[in-house]
């Protein structure tokens, strides 16, 4: 008796996977890398000057969370939301306890941040990093 085996078919729609990273260009990697370590909690898991740009990057749960600096520098631009491109890096916690503690958190690192917004889809805290870009912690809704 033999099996015969099938190959996978090519024509299926692939689906994505998570997302696996995020790059942020900062200003200043002497500024912005102690900034988010303290953040995070941890060092860089990678710190690399690839020639054309250095990256540092951080391992945050599954996704890993780079800072890109250039040696020529950066278009020196305010951050908008209202530009094309990123809006905001949102951060998971787990429930709203949580987010107090982030809140608490934050205050203690001298990072100005807004009052915890409820919504019926999650709760979140914004803040912004030294090159104002925007960073949130979210958490889903209460039960």
């Amino acid at each position: 008796m033999t099996t015969t085996q099938t190959a996978p078919s090519r024509t299926s729609t692939p689906v994505l996977g998570p997302i696996t990273h995020v790059a942020l260009t900062v200003q200043d990697l002497d500024v912005s890398l102690p900034w988010y370590a303290a953040l995070i909690g941890s060092a860089p898991v990678l710190d690399e000057d690839t020639g054309p740009f250095r990256h540092t990057v951080f391992a945050v749960g599954g996704t890993l969370l780079s800072l890109h600096s250039f040696p020529e520098g950066i278009d020196d631009q305010p951050f908008s939301p209202r530009r094309r491109g990123l809006d905001h890096v949102s951060f998971g916690c787990a429930d709203r306890d949580e987010l107090v503690a982030w809140m608490r958190r934050l205050t203690d690192m001298g990072v100005r941040h807004g009052e915890i917004v409820d919504a019926h889809y999650g709760s979140a805290l914004s803040f912004k990093d030294p090159d104002g870009l925007p960073l949130e912690v979210f958490c889903p809704p209460g039960p």
